[in-house]
């Protein structure tokens, strides 16, 4: 199979290079910065440079779009199809910078700690050279625990924090169930430690080994109402 190069070298018009390239970065940058709008923080996109070599048919309408997988930020490249009159596809490079606050470590956690906001900095820089997952707000980690041990002034991820456990391997607990028209309770033994929002299963009273969903008081919710 021939490459995409190949194919477009061998089947191009005559044009001006930098004429030609102009409409193809600027079509993207505007769909990258369409994407990117809500995002907090100061964003910058460039697109290019395009390979010099290349020559591109006129077009007159134009289809940027995200590969599958590819994340907005950083280095990355955007797909643009031209839909007419000619026929082509292209990947354009783009750097993605977006100046925002972080989350940091202000002194050495252990794991198992529970973070309160003295343990945490908010710091400001390009989240494009930052890990994926970044926290940007510290409410995101106050009363969550850390997996493992980090040191002072590292950016802080979700996957290095866990919720708080709200119910415990082995406690007596409330089912609650909710149907149609109808709310009962019951109660049971937890059969594996929760954080909110998380799957527990419950052994009943009668036995019965049943599956709800953590409620932030403690109670297991079952039935109809479960998120």
């Amino acid at each position: 199979m021939k490459s995409l190069a190949t194919i477009l070298l061998a089947c191009l018009l005559p044009l001006s290079s930098l004429a030609a390239q102009d409409p193809v970065l600027s079509a993207v940058e505007n769909y990258v910065r369409q994407q990117l709008q809500g995002q907090p923080g100061r964003i910058s996109v460039t697109a290019g440079p395009l390979d010099p070599r290349l020559r591109l048919p006129q077009c007159s309408s134009y289809q940027p779009y995200t590969p599958s997988g590819v994340r907005l930020l950083g280095s990355i490249s955007v797909g643009l199809r031209c839909v007419g009159p000619a026929r082509w596809n292209i990947f354009v490079p783009v750097r993605i910078a977006i100046e925002s606050t972080y989350v940091a470590t202000a002194t050495p956690l252990v794991a198992g700690q529970s973070i309160q906001p003295d343990n945490l900095l908010v710091l400001t820089g390009d989240l494009g050279s930052l890990p994926a997952g970044i926290l940007t707000d510290p409410s995101q980690a106050v009363g969550k625990t850390v997996r493992f041990s980090l040191a002072s002034g590292q950016p802080l991820r979700l996957d290095q924090l866990l919720a708080p456990l709200v119910i415990q391997q082995g406690q007596s607990i409330q089912l609650v169930f909710h149907g149609p028209g109808f709310t009962a309770t019951n109660e049971g033994r937890a059969l594996n430690n929760a954080a909110e929002g998380q799957l527990v299963q419950v052994r009943t009273q009668s036995g019965t080994v049943i599956s709800g969903i953590a409620q932030s008081n403690g109670t297991v919710l079952i039935g109809e109402s479960q998120p």
